[in-house]
């Protein structure tokens, strides 16, 4: 029982770390590549969806080695006797799909469980992340300068880093990306108001 809870709580900690590696990765050179948005949103997608083939994988080894080599747990229904027995049986638990035909017994039922809720969190952060890079380049599509903007991603007044975020960014520079003047000679005051009312003097 405790080599089952102990390798449940590396197993979690250990896919959460190769999810955050593989999306942070994604957000630091997504804005380098020279393609086009439609391009940068299927990167995003292949790269959530090669975080959480890691993630199986993972799980699938440690079924292998616990259940199999260790006999910590076992299986019932059809028989595993592979990696690829175990490889199975953690997508349609990671993904909680569950035909049944492999089910857990013992101590492997506690892993299982873990992975379920592990894969089921997981796949709903990579899913936020997907949202906001949609949100990022989706206003792209369908103008005359999306590849060009794409590929450049830099305002004349106030360029963005090297590595900048996909993300909106806060402020200025947000606005500046979405052809808002930032200038302060854009931003009437009230002092300048008051004067315009009074016929350019300034009211006492």
């Amino acid at each position: 029982m405790l080599l089952a809870m102990t390798a449940s709580v590396v197993l979690v900690i250990t896919t959460i770390l190769v999810l955050y590696e593989v999306l942070r990765l994604t957000s630091e050179h997504l804005a380098e590549l020279p393609i086009p948005p439609r391009a940068r949103i299927l990167v995003v997608v292949l790269a959530a969806f090669v975080g959480h083939t890691a993630a199986v994988w993972i799980y699938a080894g440690a079924y292998w080695l616990l259940v199999l080599r260790l006999d910590n747990g076992a299986f019932a229904g059809v028989p595993v006797t592979t990696f690829e027995d175990c490889l199975y049986f953690s997508v349609v638990t990671y993904t909680t799909l569950g035909f049944g035909d492999h089910f857990p017994v013992g101590y492997a039922r506690l892993i299982s469980g873990v992975e379920a809720l592990n894969g089921l969190l997981l796949i709903g952060w990579s899913a936020s992340f997907t949202y906001l890079a949609m949100e990022r380049y989706w206003p792209l599509h369908g103008k005359g300068h999306a590849h060009r903007a794409a590929s450049t991603f830099v305002d004349k007044a106030a360029p963005e880093p090297k590595r900048a975020r996909f993300f909106p960014q806060v402020g200025g520079q947000f606005e500046a990306d979405q052809g808002v003047d930032t200038s302060l000679g854009s931003i009437p005051h009230a002092k300048d108001e008051t004067s315009f009312r009074h016929g350019g003097k300034k009211a006492v």
